[in-house]
């Protein structure tokens, strides 16, 4: 089958293509070694059923539109990748003879400006090198990232959408945006937004329609992310945390979504019994010196950060009871007044739905790492993990959480037989949804994907689990249960891909106007042909 596949690729516009990418981009940075191929190939949930052909890596956006007006001349579909985090087959090759774009050499920060509160930067910047770069400054962005934020990208952020820091009160990546420069499917510059004197320094999103918005969620079906514009505020002065541990779900989402009303949160997270037994499992707070550390370093004073590392080192794994649903929050402000204010109001809010306060360890640690090795993308004994999630209203929030309980204690028996295991992440965005997201951990192997990102010494103690399809169907089930629950609810996804229905739960004109927009950024469909539910 191999040899078929070289066969076909032989006889195909890709042996050209190779040759002129690598006048373009550099010979170095076209690849097609297989192991390379294979890793470009599969995201966190899957292998795709086609293997790249080709991998190209550009460096500047005159180089990105060169690459992709050489893929559109050749009749290529072109799969764009940042950090390959998806797992909803956002990048997956649409067939053997695709393109894989490698946008993590697109990563520099290209401007700061604190006159204008504004920083540009490139599609593969990550959202901790962003982070890190402003903190000088004392400036961050509003919303500033997720927790894989050590390797995902900005452009794959506003990609895909996300959820984490700063979310609860500024909402997700795209509400922090200002313009994008972006290359269509034929390799012409669309930039957006209002944009200065010179044509390229953007200051202000709205000007005329907004169709910056187009291209946040899009999954790069329609555009590709070269150049972000992102707006920027004060790095909060103050900050407080607390932790809370719920009866039941119930009680748990009541609170979140009352928290979420009241705008009293810069970002939640919360998870259920089975997710908290897991990551137990995995965290060794006690003996963690870089966790302690960072904790330390975010104090004020240095009395302040060693009693507080005592506490978390101290308080070790025993702080939240294993059949209860914890709640983690944090309030920022300008003034400590104004976050011990938002704090009491959280605890009001937490006590009616007899929250119990308990030792904030794991929300301290959350702002202290904000961007974690990503260990957890397997499990503790190196079992496979996958999300599925639905973001609904804060009011159909408990029902939805009962009618996914339901699906699974329907599916238990085959849970137990094949070794599955499910939890839940909860958080809320801006003053508007709360995100369910169940979690499966099941008995198969990492790949390569995984090993791409997973600490080398945290790898190496995890035993190599074999392939194990059976058990994978039965998460496959489960996640489509979930997923049309999460319709009958009518709810909104992140990291669309091919695996959310998107188009076909459009209404005609919608589908009209997206059909018209696909047709005239990308008329010849090789922008990552088969996602949003567009044709392959």
């Amino acid at each position: 089958m191999q040899t078929d596949a070289r066969a076909r690729i032989s006889n195909s516009p890709i042996p050209d293509l190779k040759t002129v990418l690598a006048g373009i981009v550099g010979t170095t940075h076209v690849r097609d070694d297989a192991a390379s191929l294979e890793l470009f190939s599969e995201d966190i949930w899957a292998k795709g059923e086609h293997v790249a052909a080709l991998i190209a890596a550009p460096a500047s956006l005159e180089e990105l539109a060169r690459v992709i007006a050489a893929a559109s001349d050749a009749g290529v579909a072109i799969a764009p990748r940042g950090a390959g985090m998806s797992y909803t087959g956002g990048y997956l090759p649409a067939d053997d003879l695709t393109l894989s774009l490698d946008m993590t050499r697109m990563n520099r920060i290209l401007r700061v400006s604190p006159e204008d509160m504004l920083v540009t930067v490139e599609a593969g910047c990550t959202w901790m090198q962003l982070d890190e770069a402003l903190a000088p400054h004392g400036l961050r962005a509003p919303f500033w990232g997720p927790m894989s934020g050590r390797y995902s990208t900005i452009g794959g952020g506003l990609s895909q959408l996300n959820a984490m820091f700063g979310a609860a009160r500024y909402g997700t990546s795209s509400e922090s945006l200002v313009a994008l420069t972006i290359v269509t499917g034929t390799g012409k510059i669309l930039r957006t937004g209002a944009r200065g004197p010179d044509g390229d320094t953007p200051f202000y999103r709205h000007f005329g329609p907004d169709y910056a918005g187009l291209f946040c969620g899009d999954n790069g079906a329609l555009g590709v992310k070269a150049e972000i514009t992102l707006r920027l505020v004060p790095r909060p002065p103050y900050e407080d945390h607390a932790s809370f541990s719920f009866k039941t779900g119930q009680q748990l989402l009541r609170a979140m979504a009352a928290i979420s009303r009241a705008e009293v949160a810069a970002e939640t997270c919360a998870f259920d019994p089975g997710l908290t037994k897991v990551r137990l499992q995995r965290m060794s707070l006690m003996s963690d010196v870089k966790t302690l550390g960072a904790v330390i370093g975010k104090e004020k004073s240095l009395g302040k950060g060693l009693l507080a590392a005592a506490k978390i080192a101290l308080g070790g794994r025993k702080f939240i009871e294993e059949e209860e649903y914890p709640l983690h929050v944090t309030a920022e402000g300008r003034s400590k007044e104004g976050v011990g204010a938002d704090m009491a109001a959280i605890r009001a809010i937490a006590t009616a739905e007899e929250g119990v306060e308990i030792e904030n360890t794991i929300a301290k640690v959350i702002r202290a790492q904000p961007f974690p090795e990503p260990n957890s993308m397997l499990g503790p004994k190196g079992e496979s993990w996958a999300p599925v999630h639905g973001h609904c209203s804060l009011s159909n929030a408990p029902a939805m959480f009962e009618a996914i309980e339901a699906l699974f204690a329907s599916m238990k028996g085959e849970f137990e037989a094949h070794a599955v295991h499910c939890g839940y992440l909860f958080t809320t965005l801006s003053t508007n949804a709360i995100t369910i997201e169940p979690v499966f951990f099941w008995p198969e192997g990492y790949r390569p994907v995984h090993a791409s990102m997973v600490e080398p010494a945290h790898l190496a103690r995890l035993p190599k689990l074999p392939p194990n399809p059976a058990a994978t169907a039965v998460v496959a089930r489960a996640r489509q249960g979930v997923k049309d629950i999460a319709a009958s609810f009518g709810c909104a996804h992140f990291q669309v891909g091919r695996t959310y229905p998107y188009r076909e739960s459009r209404d005609d004109a919608s589908r009209a106007l997206l059909d018209a927009v696909k047709a005239a950024l990308d008329p010849r469909n090789i922008l990552n042909p088969g996602s949003l539910g567009f044709r392959e």
